[in-house]
């Protein structure tokens, strides 16, 4: 059994591809099920985030992945695949401590994506589709994720999701404090927009949701106001700022919603930034005159300013990885070799047990213990060397030499000499 990591991310795919292949949250475990049952996997977990989403799996056939990928979302598969990329084992393991590590993050070193990753774990327990390889693997990601981020300066000074949202109405507005903030969702991202747009200290904030009880918590951490999605048409005028990420299937704020609102306001300007996959803003709400749309792939134009001063954090994170990479390789490898350990000792220990009854035998009869342990000794020598003996002599041609090498190896007869 090998492991796989299948995806397409905001390096490899635009954001209109991205949002075909997204997993609802409420989704994935039936879709975990769904993949194992199939032939194109044995475990699985899913990874779906508004910037990638990837399928960490153990299989036999695993060029099957893509065709479920495609089937399951109702995409052709000539569609995504040229997005698609496939990394085997080694490039596997590395690829995903380095996603947990916040080293494939729009954002270098973001934070968030470490907790997306544990979720994505929980969710595939939940769906019983964890086994010891991908415990084993994430087990290991989640001590690599911790030690890059304790031991170098990959998150110091970090331009998060949240932060490059605040920044971009900070292009279109003077100060944030004199705007009113309105934020659509009750999630995780939802949660750090509001962190850092209370900090800027806005006019107002509120906060819609579908479940009202959870928006109220958001919004008494941030002295917010609370709104129920069915009056967001009618209160958008209001605010100066949107910022949206829900698992809504289809676009919460349409285009006529919109162009009510800055009728309304006057045509004073409105940013919206749509952190959602699927979006939740129309993409045609852009093209009005008044109002600057963003969606996540803009914020990659506000990330870099930090990160030439990452580079060298990132030179220390990847050879802890490529360390750590080698460490569960090692595992791997270990794991397979089990059974035929137990073999090879099974074997060994039915010659052993065949000598030693033919020995006590001998001794019941009244033999001389010395001969009968000399004869133990040689049968049990004679026994255990037979196997390679064979092999050696077996061996024809440029096999010889091979044979010969392994079995000096194996017996260590290199150091004897």
């Amino acid at each position: 059994m090998q492991l796989f990591a299948l995806g397409l991310n905001h390096h490899t795919a635009p954001l209109d591809i991205r949002e075909r292949v997204a997993f609802q949250p409420e989704r994935v475990e039936d879709a975990l099920q769904d993949l194992t049952k199939s032939d194109a996997a044995r475990e699985a977990a899913i990874l779906s985030t508004c910037n990638r989403t990837e399928l960490y799996f153990a299989s036999e056939q695993p060029q099957r992945a893509a065709d479920w990928l495609a089937r399951f979302h109702h995409v052709p598969l000539a569609e995504v695949s040229p997005y698609l990329y496939s990394y085997p084992q080694r490039d596997a393991v590395r690829h995903v401590f380095r996603v947990a590590s916040g080293l494939d993050s729009m954002v270098l070193g973001e934070p968030q994506i470490l907790g997306q990753v544990k979720e994505a774990v929980r969710r595939a327990e939940d769906a019983g589709t964890l086994g010891t390889l991908l415990h084993k693997l994430f087990q290991n990601t989640f001590a690599v994720a911790k030690e890059v981020r304790s031991s170098t300066a990959i998150g110091a000074n970090i331009v998060s999701m949240a932060a490059a949202a605040v920044h971009l109405c900070e292009r279109i507005f003077e100060r944030i404090s004199d705007q009113r903030v309105l934020f659509i969702g009750a999630g995780e991202m939802i949660e750090l927009c509001a962190a850092h747009f209370a900090g800027a200290q806005p006019r107002q904030m509120a906060v819609a949701n579908r479940t009202e009880a959870r928006a109220r918590v958001l919004a008494d951490r941030f002295n917010a106001e609370v709104m129920r999605l069915d009056v967001i048409g009618e209160m958008l005028p209001r605010f100066d700022i949107v910022v949206s990420c829900t698992a809504a299937p289809l676009p919460i704020l349409g285009l006529g919603m919109a162009e009510r609102a800055v009728k309304a306001r006057r045509h004073r300007p409105m940013v919206m930034v749509d952190l959602a996959v699927p979006r939740d803003i129309e993409p045609e709400v852009g093209k009005l005159d008044d109002v600057f749309l963003y969606t996540v792939d803009d914020l990659a134009q506000v990330v870099d300013a930090g990160l030439e001063s990452r580079q060298q954090a990132v030179l220390q994170a990847e050879e802890i990885i490529n360390g750590r990479v080698d460490g569960f390789l090692h595992w791997m490898h270990a794991r397979d070799a089990v059974p035929t350990i137990r073999a090879l000792r099974s074997h060994a220990e039915s010659l052993r047990a065949a000598e030693l009854d033919r020995a006590l035998k001998l001794l019941a009869k009244g033999d001389d213990p010395r001969q009968v342990l000399e004869a133990l000794s040689q049968g049990l020598a004679n026994k255990l060397l037979h196997g390679p003996t064979r092999f050696l002599n077996q061996a024809e041609g440029e096999g010889q030499a091979d044979a010969a090498r392994v079995v000096r190896q194996l017996f260590n007869l290199n150091a004897h000499e």
